[in-house]
């Protein structure tokens, strides 16, 4: 007789009530910022056929034969520059960010579990949704914490999800969301994070939208990133009131020798600084919580190489992080793909006292 491919499922009682949850999900982050702990986690973001879309044979060649024996090391001293005592910024902000959205359900009457969960790295999306199915959720919402649809992040997000469902007996009810990138409260709180530094520091020459950088070959194969990206930058210059020639949308991160999506963010602030640019300010939409790609490589590695080309003065402006805003949007998003669903009907009294508590601690109310 055949072995199931099943793994052993939660006790389930027949008639057990209906319990709803989001599952908030982010890239991932090394353990540590050491070359033992970064290597693993590349193998595994690197090994992704959604993120690397070249022969198979020819990329494990160069992933184990070059990218894996130089870069953990090299990446591990970017990490390093801004880790902090409690961890990974992302990480950090992440798991934030889900305790928040989950307080701030709580506080308008929805009983909603939120955990949080990474593609590549720890907490695995595997293991979160064991955990929240041993909690007895039966409707599961997915969250990505990526505003702009790519199949090299969102549609990674779901592959996991759905790898899971096909090792487990009793799926619960899913919901995906795709994207998020022009709704109107995500706009709001980016224009709200612009103009708060800008009360507190003036106006800058220019504003530059940095987005994460895909492969340009994403574009005419059908990924809608780009334009997300574009809509997002056009609606926020509308929202601040910029005219074109006052804000320039560029693409960061760039890997391998590829075309990406143009124009490159730290090439554009050196011809900027050359051009003589006194200062810009440089925000990254696409990233809800700083992490390594805007921390690192934007809030030092650009702005050196823009006053090295002759630029005054550099400014990076935060990530969205736990801007009472950010998480008034997350929630707003989160309760439109909730619809239908009651959230209401199941109360937890261990879960909901402890979300509306920590949410206060971490101030989500003030």
């Amino acid at each position: 007789m055949p072995t199931s491919h099943f793994r052993p499922e939660p006790e389930f009682a027949h008639g057990q009530a209906a319990r709803t949850a989001i599952l908030y999900c982010n890239l991932g982050t090394p353990a540590a910022p050491t070359a033992a702990a970064v290597r693993p986690y590349l193998a595994q973001f690197l090994s992704d056929r959604r993120v690397v879309e070249i022969p198979r044979l020819l990329w494990m060649l160069i992933l184990h034969g070059i990218i894996l024996r130089l870069r953990p090391a090299k990446s591990a001293a970017k990490y390093a520059s801004i880790w902090t005592e409690a961890g990974s910024p992302l990480r950090l902000w992440t798991e934030k960010q889900a305790i928040l959205l989950q307080g701030w359900l709580a506080t308008r009457g929805h009983n909603v579990r939120v955990f949080h969960a990474m593609t590549y790295g720890e907490p695995s999306i595997a293991a979160q949704l064991d955990k929240l199915k041993a909690a007895g959720t039966t409707r599961l919402l997915v969250l990505p914490a990526y505003p702009h649809y790519s199949a090299t992040t969102t549609a990674s997000v779901f592959d996991a999800v759905y790898a899971w469902a096909s090792r487990t007996r009793l799926i619960p009810e899913l919901r995906f969301v795709n994207h998020y990138h022009d709704h109107p409260l995500y706009i709001e709180a980016l224009a709200k994070r612009i103009t708060r530094h800008w009360m507190d520091n003036g106006r800058p020459d220019q504003l530059v939208m940095s987005f994460h950088g895909v492969p340009q070959r994403t574009l005419t194969l059908g990924d809608p990133y780009h334009c997300e990206c574009h809509k997002t930058a056009r609606l926020l210059a509308q929202r601040l009131g910029l005219n074109k020639e006052q804000y320039k949308v560029t693409f960061q991160s760039r890997l391998g020798r590829a075309k990406w999506l143009e124009p490159y963010t730290e090439p554009s602030l050196i011809a900027m600084g050359r051009a003589g640019v006194g200062r810009v300010d440089v925000v990254c939409p696409g990233f809800t919580g700083d992490c390594l790609e805007t921390l690192e490589e934007i809030a030092i590695e650009a702005k050196h190489a823009f006053l090295e080309a002759g630029g005054k003065q550099f400014h990076y402006i935060e990530c969205l992080n736990d801007q009472q805003e950010w998480i008034n949007a997350l929630c707003a998003v989160a309760l439109q793909h909730l619809s239908g669903w009651d959230t209401e009907a199941t109360p937890d009294p261990t879960s909901l006292d402890g979300s509306r508590t920590r949410a206060l601690e971490l101030g989500a109310t003030r």
